[in-house]
């Protein structure tokens, strides 16, 4: 008891002996307060600089970006584009960026930049404390001298800088910057945080991120770097466009080689990789990490468009913009086919041209407003032809000239045109020790080549060369197609009961337009007024105006214009008319449209909308737009069910009668056998086509092909004008198609053209549109008898009319001469009708279903 006793008295004790302790202190404080004028100077400055340090911190930190936003940050990313065999064909980029992940890095990578920005990176929680009053001192003396002090941010600072408050030189950003390290420091993981950093840094020659600047300096992806190149790419981080040019290499060297040994002091290297690596050049690169872009300017433009129209052009329009959603776009780009359709259409044009001379200057730069090549530089005009180059007259003197290039180089100039200044822009080749003038050719065209069972378009070839111009003559010019619209006026007579077989007055029509314009009359090509009458094929196949017009006006010219609109013909912006010049081509359209509505004819007469895209995927991989947007039923079934295999339906849009669309295909065969683009007969695959040659003539025509592949080219001027009198579509137009097939011979199989249900394929004699029992086709392009196309009930009847009134002609005859010689006389000149030799019943019927 005693010693419990003695514990609580001196409990007791030290409780008093504390009270008094602290009521001493309490009243030393009071008596300093009341007695010392500096105490409570002291006492108001450290409560007014705590008051002021809070309120500074909210009033820095109140409208800083929630940290958390890193963790959904997706950096802007190009768009990747892939051709039809899936190989990445062209990037829509203004900066360069590839992402990686943490895993992706290598680990000399990090350890260089870490050794180079941030040595405390793995244990400090936002701020270096060392670095940060380092950096103040380095501020306070450099006051007043114009210098940039120096940084001292840590790693996480400047991704806060980079990505959330801005690259601001002031005190106040470095301040918000320090509080938002420190809250990104709670809420990403140190691997996150670096991740990022090395993603997003900028490092000069349109780079940011470090597997761009490797393939920028190094072209080589970050996993392949050495370790003095990776050293390198740390060295220039803090001033990329001064230490990445080539006049600063010497400093970059040094810097290179400082990290270096700050890596061996840190044990990330040993001393003799250390010397290795300072031993080693720079080994950059010119023109390093060039996106691969295939020469297809006018297709990969046109994808462009529309893109930018789908999904927009920069961030602030959307997460999967062009320039920054990060898409992965697949194309139906062939790039076979797109060389072919390029070098057909390129040599047509300078076939043309011949020795027209040069054609004036493809642009003007004005030398007030600065360096010429400069301006050059800056306008990206460019061409990709054997060994041509654009460039800038930089002097002209009498017969003496300089060229100046993009780069910067200069060169004498020779074969100087009269017209040619200082200023004008032009193609040059190399000729001796300087360039000679070339002319690229005034007239222009477009190509298009796609596929008619899907509507996907292989090939755009828009001009000369998309480099030095943007106008795609392709899908944008709007130009009279002259014959080529006369299978969509034959189909229409088929539709209203004519058939491949009618007979058609090849004869002068004339009809009356009022009284202001009088009577309008017809011819065909050449002012031929025609004459007689001939089957239907034979009009088509000879492109005959006079049948043309007989059959649009007999089918009725409103029916014609309603088929022109239903397979695309007719533009947006134009109303075709229901008059007979429009059955002859009077209306615009353009190649792509008049392609595709060819496509439509092979496709038995189901049209699709002509698509570049196939599908468009966004930077996770999901899928954002598809052209096909065709149903599969059963594709996804959780086990089979025994059926048959799942089938997508066709694609497209019945526009036409099918059986209407082949019997057009079928005649079309003809224009290549013996028509007017006979020039294609000899590349011996089933082909069908039509040329077309419009008033001028200002521009020529040819579109066809095959059951897999059609296409079609036009050949004018911008500035519609007369062509020459010698220039027809089937010397013009149809050696480019040719030419496009021979250099792409693994497209052509020689599948022959199929006919739908519900035609009966009939012997005719091509020439008089009659039946014929009695032979067999052989094949050859001029022969009599050749394969007809009907419908059923449709072909010509066993006797014809004329048949008929031939026979009772002969009957009146042998009347006559009985009359006059005789029974017996009157028979003698009668010949014994010879017997048919009986066949089976496909021979006697004169045809097959």
């Amino acid at each position: 008891m005693n010693e419990g006793f003695s514990d609580d008295m001196a409990e007791t004790g030290v409780t008093r002996r504390i009270s008094r302790g602290g009521q001493g202190a309490w009243n030393n404080i009071r008596n300093a307060w009341q007695t010392r004028r500096w105490f409570r100077v002291l006492f108001y400055a450290l409560g007014g600089g705590f008051l002021l340090a809070v309120i500074g911190y909210f009033w820095l930190a109140y409208d800083l970006p929630d940290a958390e936003t890193l963790l959904d940050y997706e950096p802007n990313l190009p768009t990747v584009v892939r051709g039809i065999d899936g190989e990445i064909v062209h990037r829509y980029e203004r900066e360069r960026r590839i992402e990686l992940e943490y895993r992706d890095m290598p680990a000399q990578l990090l350890n260089a930049y870490i050794s180079a920005e941030d040595e405390t990176f793995w244990s400090h929680s936002g701020i270096d404390a060392g670095g940060f009053v380092g950096a103040v001192i380095d501020y306070v003396s450099k006051i007043g001298s114009g210098e940039r002090a120096v940084g001292g941010s840590t790693i996480t600072q400047q991704v806060a800088k980079n990505i959330l408050v801005g690259d601001e030189y002031s005190i106040t950003r470095k301040l918000r910057e320090m509080i938002l390290a420190t809250r990104i420091e709670s809420v990403l993981e140190k691997e996150d945080i670096i991740t990022l950093y090395l993603n997003v840094i900028p490092l000069g020659r349109r780079s940011f991120g470090v597997q761009a600047a490797s393939l920028a300096y190094f072209d080589k992806d970050v996993d392949e770097l050495e370790l003095h190149e990776i050293a390198f790419l740390a060295a220039i981080t803090p001033a990329p466009e001064r230490y990445g040019r080539e006049a600063n290499f010497e400093d970059a060297k040094q810097r290179r080689d400082f990290i270096l040994s700050q890596m061996e002091d840190n044990g990330y290297i040993t001393q003799e990789q250390m010397a290795a690596a300072q031993a080693a050049p720079l080994g950059v690169v010119q023109g390093g990490g060039q996106v691969r872009s295939v020469d297809a300017g006018y297709f990969l433009e046109e994808v462009r468009r529309q893109l930018i129209a789908r999904f927009g052009e920069e961030a602030v329009d959307g997460e999967n913009s062009v320039y920054a959603g990060g898409l992965w776009v697949r194309t139906s780009l062939d790039m076979e086919l797109q060389e072919a359709a390029r070098n057909s259409l390129r040599d047509a044009m300078l076939r043309y041209h011949g020795n027209r001379g040069w054609t004036g200057p493809i642009a003007t730069i004005d030398p007030d407003d600065g360096s010429l090549t400069s301006q050059l530089a800056s306008s990206y005009l460019g061409i990709n032809y054997e060994d041509w180059r654009i460039g800038v007259v930089t002097q002209r003197n009498g017969g003496s000239a300089t060229i100046g290039f993009a780069d910067g180089e200069e060169a004498p100039l020779s074969g100087l045109p009269d017209g040619l200044e200082v200023g004008h822009v032009t193609a040059v080749s190399p000729s001796g020790n300087g360039f000679r003038v070339r002319a690229i050719p005034e007239i222009s065209g477009g190509f298009v080549a796609l596929d008619p069972h899907t509507g996907r378009v292989y090939a755009v070839q828009g001009g000369f060369d998309s480099r030095l111009g943007a106008f795609n003559r392709a899908v944008q010019a709007n130009r009279q197609p002259g014959s080529t619209v006369k299978p969509f006026v034959y189909a229409t007579g088929l539709d209203n009961g004519m058939t491949p077989a009618s007979m058609i007055p090849d004869s002068q029509y004339c009809y009356y337009q009022g009284s202001n314009l009088g009577e309008k009359c017809f011819t065909n090509f050449g002012g031929s007024r025609g004459g007689g009458e001939y089957p239907m094929r034979y009009g088509l196949e000879q492109s005959k105006n006079l049948m043309t017009i007989h059959i649009a006006m007999d089918a009725g010219m409103e029916n014609v214009i309603q088929d022109f609109r239903d397979v695309g013909l007719e533009p947006e912006n134009i109303e075709y008319q229901p008059y007979p010049a429009f059955a002859l081509g009077a209306g615009e359209t353009t190649v792509m449209r008049i392609t595709n509505a060819y496509a439509a004819m092979v496709n038995h007469g189901r049209l699709n909308e002509p698509t570049l895209i196939d599908y468009v995927q966004d930077r996770d991989g999901n899928v954002i737009y598809r052209a096909d947007t065709r149903d599969c039923t059963g594709c996804n079934m959780a086990e089979w069910d025994g059926g048959p295999m799942p089938r997508f339906g066709r694609t497209g849009e019945q526009v036409m009668d099918a059986r209407t669309a082949f019997q057009t295909v079928h005649m079309l065969t003809g224009v290549i056998e013996r028509g007017t683009a006979t020039r294609l007969n000899d590349l011996d695959i089933p082909l069908f086509g039509k040329t077309g040659t419009s008033t001028g003539p200002k521009d020529v025509w040819f579109v066809g092909g095959s059951p897999d592949i059609v296409g079609g080219v036009y050949l004018g001027f911008d500035n519609p004008r007369n062509l020459g009198g010698w220039v027809q579509a089937g010397n013009t137009a149809a050696p480019i198609f040719r030419q496009f097939v021979m250099e792409s011979p693994g497209h052509w199989n020689g599948r022959p053209f199929t006919a739908p249900e519900g035609v009966r394929m009939v012997r005719i004699d091509r020439r008089t549109g009659s039946r014929v029992f009695s032979g067999w086709p052989t094949g050859e392009p001029t022969a009599a008898i050749i394969w007809e196309a009907f419908k059923p009930d449709t072909e010509p009847r066993r006797t014809q009319r004329q048949d008929d009134i031939d026979a009772m002609r002969q009957i009146i005859l042998a009347q006559l001469r009985r009359q006059r010689d005789g029974p017996q006389r009157a028979a003698a000149p009668v010949e014994q009708e010879a017997t048919e030799e009986q066949g089976n019943f496909a021979e006697e019927e004169g045809g097959i279903y």
